[in-house]
């Protein structure tokens, strides 16, 4: 009795799979959010929370995290990130969105593999975001001359040093640009983009999924008494450090402040 010759499918099929995963990854829109050593945590991971919950409900979005390699980075807290893909692996995403901090993201404005990952994925992305002071790399990347821009209130005259008019907003759309204030603003910001995307009734079900009705123990910052003497210093410290080795950058920066 001879053996007939099987009929079943060879048992790696792994090509095959990722032939179609590839097809189908062409199809969706990436969102992608960039990452960098020092960063705030909070500045990235909101957004991509809500960002994330819009990619479950909707097969045609998905959001990647890039860096400049795989390793995972430190952030201005003890929490580490890994990067899900490197810059190569996303050269055109549909939308970016590129988180702040302090001294670590002046020290980025002279990361040039970063800014220049910024202006290359900004010459065909969609939407260009940033939360926070990561509206200074935006500028940087010189995707900020001539529009209205925003970032955390300490540094918000330093965007001028790119080209940008400072605007006192939680959020500020110009053209294809957006930029947010603060670190929590990044929440908002991201909220507004999936209405934008996916309209009113999809951004209301991501906020409730999130629970987002935020109600600080002190009630809503009274700008009128913001703490300049206290904060000033900070900021102060935050440039001198960031930037030690890159004076140029710090009297461009200063020179508008």
């Amino acid at each position: 009795m001879t053996d007939k010759p099987s009929t079943d499918k060879p048992e790696n099929d792994a090509p095959e799979n990722q032939a179609a995963e590839n097809r189908e990854t062409e199809k969706q829109k990436t969102f992608a959010f960039v990452v960098y050593p020092g960063l705030t945590a909070l500045d990235l991971v909101g957004p991509l929370q809500v960002l994330a919950g819009l990619a479950a409900a909707d097969p045609g979005m998905r959001v990647v995290v890039v860096g400049k390699t795989l390793d995972p980075i430190d952030t201005d807290s003890p929490l580490r990130i890994a990067p899900s893909h490197t810059f190569d692996a996303i050269p055109d995403p549909y939308a970016i969105l590129v988180p702040g901090g302090a001294a670590p993201t002046l020290r980025a404005l002279a990361n040039r593999t970063l800014i220049g990952y910024l202006a290359q994925a900004a010459e065909t992305a969609e939407l260009v975001t940033s939360v926070c002071t990561g509206s200074l790399l935006l500028g940087e990347a010189g995707l900020l001359k001539g529009r209205k821009a925003t970032t955390h209130w300490m540094f918000r005259d330093l965007l001028r040093a790119s080209g940008a008019t400072p605007v006192a907003e939680r959020w500020v759309e110009d053209g294809p640009v957006i930029t947010a204030a603060g670190v929590s603003a990044g929440i908002d910001l991201a909220l507004h983009l999936v209405e934008r995307l996916a309209g009113t009734e999809m951004a209301r079900i991501v906020q409730f999924g999130i629970e987002y009705d935020p109600q600080p123990p002190l009630g809503p910052l009274d700008w009128a008494n913001a703490p300049h003497g206290n904060l000033t210093p900070l900021r102060e410290h935050a440039l001198r450090e960031g930037l030690a080795d890159h004076p140029e950058l710090m009297a461009k920066l200063l020179a508008h402040a």
